[in-house]
């Protein structure tokens, strides 16, 4: 699944393919922003990326684009 950050007063949301699901991420979410804390998600690579809670701006998720090559628009 492909989940996609918006951090406040950054010009690029962090994209992150994720094999967790979307109740997971949303209960991370939830969690995370509740507590003050972070954000912590693993890629389907196996790293993991961190975000302060305070800096989310929004949170989208959704089935990511497979197999999809060149520009779109």
């Amino acid at each position: 699944m492909e989940v996609k950050i918006g951090v406040r007063h950054a010009p690029r949301e962090l994209v992150i393919d994720t094999s967790e699901s979307a109740e997971d991420v949303e209960a991370k979410v939830s969690k995370a922003v509740a507590d003050g804390t972070h954000l912590a998600l693993t890629d389907t690579r196996g790293r993991r990326l961190l975000v302060p809670a305070a800096g989310i701006a929004y949170v989208e998720m959704g089935a990511g684009v497979s197999g999809q090559v060149g520009f779109r628009s």
